[in-house]
This record gives structure tokens, sequence and C-alpha cells, in this order.
């Protein structure tokens, strides 16, 4: 067994390698450019996965735990964290095993990038394609608009001047450089930054809020309402379904069979980062939270603050770019143009992607509850359902499952367990998240459309006081002095009349 392992893993790996080792950088300036730009390790794959995983929405889990309340709140982190994990992983399993199952029919991958509906297509036929295809696009269709509406919902706290429905055309106009960026190899840099970034943001939130201490009066009433708390759920559910992108990130790897593990780890240090600041910030504002989703909004303007807010704003950009940059891939392999040499040309061609993510950021400027309705209606299909119900009709026969090339760890409970595990993922995902969270969702959604009305000039944004009236228009309000003694007021004919 150990051996037919091996033959395994030297066709997974072996056009791969010579993929990546062709024209090695000979010069100083080629080895800079690679270290920086190129990657491709189970480093480079663990930074693009938690780099990814949480962005904006980190700003509004303290939203979410005034919905759910605070026990509610990390009980759902920790266990969408690991429902999470448990699909990359089948997703992973998945992926290895299409490849393999091609690289041995002589398939060659040098210049083409594979999809997760490629995946389905593979060993499940056309028709799982299809869905897998639709709910992947639009997933990340609107995971690419929350961004756009994240950078414009953070920007308005350092500069009001300008509403945020025009930042949104100004950072849709600087998101829409992404198309420059090859693939996933070439985030390198990126994502490192991007953790980085987040690591800072977080712990700002946690000893920001612990600093300020708690708002005089705070109340922790959640949860009230049945709405409201699968809304919350919905959206940690979100959090946690990052993983649309797994299959782009593991064909970036240069060995991509030891991804197994990688986002279960990715996981762990993202809890880090959202258990402490969304439990601070409810902490010290508590049912505030309801009426602001964006976290930034209820803490004092600071250096700080402001650091957060541009740190943000950057890695909003990076994760524009991971969620923008399958939907490239799915467009260029529609229009024939995927395996071209030429990166202007595959550019422009990108460029028609990033206009309907424009539009729609600009029609549903809803910063928060989006991210709910996305997570109940989509999230819960994408990368929960689907994955599962692959995994378990892709491994249905014996022989399937004799033959399988990862074979499932007996911590899981061999077949049996892993069976038993997809089964509970799909039903659970498919009860609460999808059916309570898309009821909730959509209630709360459709409520921010009946509040602030379709193309809002600027979501949640404070009131603004009118202008007080000049000194002149002051003093004309302000009682008459009395006649003078000589003159008479009229009053007395009027009462003669």
């Amino acid at each position: 067994m150990e051996s037919s392992d091996k033959v395994v893993e030297t066709v997974i790996v072996g056009n791969y390698v010579e993929m990546e080792t062709e024209g090695k950088p000979r010069d100083i300036k080629s080895k800079v450019s690679k270290f920086f730009w190129h990657g491709g390790s189970v480093y480079d794959a663990w930074f693009s996965c938690a780099s990814n995983q949480v962005a904006q929405v980190l700003l509004t889990l303290p939203y979410s735990f005034s919905q759910l309340g605070m026990l509610s709140g990390i009980l759902f982190q920790l266990f969408y964290g690991l429902l999470g994990s448990w699909t990359a992983y089948l997703i992973s399993i998945l992926y290895v095993e299409y490849r393999t199952r091609k690289e041995r029919e002589k398939v060659d991958f040098r210049n083409h990038v594979i999809q997760w509906f490629e995946v389905l297509d593979g060993l499940l036929g056309k028709h799982w394609r299809n869905v897998g295809l639709a709910f992947n696009c639009t997933f990340l269709m609107f995971g690419s608009v929350i961004q756009l509406i994240a950078c414009a919902s953070n920007i308005y706290y350092i500069n009001d001047n300008l509403d945020k429905r025009t930042w949104t055309y100004i950072f849709g106009a600087c998101c829409a450089t992404t198309v420059f960026i090859p693939s996933f190899h070439n985030y390198r840099i990126w994502s490192f930054l991007g953790l980085l970034m987040t690591t800072y943001t977080a712990w700002y939130l946690t000893i920001a809020s612990l600093v300020h201490g708690q708002v005089e009066g705070v109340k922790h009433s959640g949860p009230t309402k049945l709405v409201l708390y699968f809304t919350g759920a919905t959206n940690i559910l979100y959090t946690f379904g990052g993983h649309a992108v797994t299959v782009e990130i593991m064909h970036a790897m240069w060995k991509p069979q030891k991804f197994k593990a990688i986002y279960l780890l990715a996981t762990l240090y993202v809890l880090t980062l959202t258990l402490p600041s969304a439990a601070a910030v409810y902490w010290a504002f508590g049912d505030a939270l309801l009426n602001h989703s964006n976290a930034f909004s209820l803490l004092p303007r600071s250096p700080f603050r402001d650091m957060a807010v541009i740190l943000m704003l950057i890695h909003q950009f990076i994760t524009f770019g991971f969620a923008c940059t399958p939907l490239y891939f799915v467009w260029e392999k529609a229009i024939g143009m995927h395996e071209c040499k030429s990166l202007c040309k595959r550019a422009a061609a990108r460029l028609p992607v990033v206009i309907p993510i424009w539009f729609l950021a600009i029609v549903f400027p809803f910063f928060g509850p989006i991210n709910s309705t996305v997570g109940s209606l989509l999230v819960s299909f994408t990368v929960y359902i689907i994955p599962a119900l692959a995994h378990m009709f892709t491994f249905r026969s014996p022989a399937a499952r004799e033959n399988a090339v990862e074979q499932p760890s007996k911590y899981f409970g061999k077949w049996v367990g892993t069976y038993i595990i997809n089964i509970f993922v799909v039903v659970w995902v498919l009860i609460v998240g999808f059916g309570f969270g898309g009821w909730a969702s959509m209630t709360n959604f459709i409520h921010q459309i009946d509040t602030f009305g379709l193309f809002t000039k600027c979501y949640q944004c404070p009131t603004q006081l009118p202008p007080s009236p000049p000194p002149q228009l002051l003093n004309a309000t302000a009682p008459l002095p009395p006649p003078p003694a000589n003159v008479s007021l009229p009053h007395h004919h009027i009462h003669s009349r």
C-alpha cells in the first residue's frame, strides 16, 4: 500500500514540479521576484486560507454577538469552525482524487487551473458541474460585492466628506486592478500582509473595547428574537465558509495532497482573532451593536482606529482579488482566453467580470445583513452541503472506496464514520443554515430595503444635523419689544367690527 501511495504522490506532483521549475530564475532580480510573487508551499497555502477566511466579517461579528448573545456567539464560532474545516478537508480529498485520475490519463495541467466545478464534472458528471458552478460563481460574486461594500463602509469613518455610495464607485475602480494578478501563486506577499492586517485589527478591537470600558447603562439582552438569532448564526456560517476557493489554492501548491489539515490550522488561528474581538466589543457596547453592524462605528476615533481602518481597506482589496480570481478563470475559460500567455490580454478580457459586482455593491449596500443572506442562501450549499454530498456519491460504490487515493482516517471512524459526519453536515446546514437562516436573513434583508431603500446613498450613516440659522434669524425669533406709549395697537378696531 505504501509503494502505491508513493506512486500516486509522484503522479500528482509530477507535472506540477516540471511546470514550476521550467526557466528557473538565474539573476537576483528574478529570485527576488520569485520570493515575493511566486508561492506554492504549505506555508503559502496556510497564509492564503487564514487571510481569506476572515476579512470584513471581523467587523460584523460583534453585531452577530448582539443578536445571538455571548454564549451562543462563542459556541457557533467553534462549531462552524469545525464544520468548515471538515468540508474543506472533503474538497481537498475530491481534488486529489480527480487530479490523480486525470494525470493517470496523461492530462496536462501546465497552463490550466483546476476549479471546483471541473472536479465535480470529472467525478460525478455534468449535472453536478452545473449546480456547483452556479452556486460557486454566485457566492464568489456576492463575496466580492461584500468586500466593496465594506471598503466604502470603513473609509467613511476616516473621511465622511463623501457618502458611502461615492466611495463604492472609487473602490470599485481600485479593485478592478486585481485583473492583473494572474493566479493564486502570485498572492504570496499579499496573503502574508493580509493576515498581519487582520491580526492588528482584531487585537485593536479587543484592546480598544477593554480600555474604553462598558458604556453607561449597557445591556446584553440577546437573544431576544428568533429572526435576529438565526441571522447572527448565519453570519458566523458565512465567516467559516471562506473555502469556496480551496481548489484554486490547492492547485497553486507544489504538493496539493499536503493541504488536508491546513484549513483546520488556519481556522484555529482565525478563532484567536474572532473570539476575543467579538466578545470584547459586545461586552463594551452590548445592544447598541444591533443598529451598528460595523464595529468601527462605536469606537472613538484615534490614530489606532484610523490605522485599523486603513489596514482593513488594503486587506479588503486583497480579499476582493481572492474572491474574484476564480470568477476570472471561469470567464477566461468561457471565452477561450484561459491559456493565453499575454497577461495584458487576459487582464482586458477579465474586466467585464468586475462591472456586475460594482453595480450590485451600489444596489445593496447593506453591510452586515448581506453577509447573513449570502451565508444562508449560497454558502450553505456551496461549501457545506454540495461537498458533503459529492464525497458520499463519489465513493458510494465499494470499488470506489477501495481504490480511493485518500482513505479516511481511523480517527473519523473510516468510511462509516465519514458518512455519518457527512449526513449530519447536510441535515444540519439544510435545516438550520438554509431553512431557519434563510428565513431570518431574508426577513432582515427585506427590512433593510424597506428602511433604507435600494441604491441608498449612505447606509447607517449618522443623521446630519441641520445647519444653525444665521444670527439675524435667531434675533428675529426673539419676542418683540413692547410698542411705544403713543402708539396704539389696532386690536380694538377688530373687536368693533
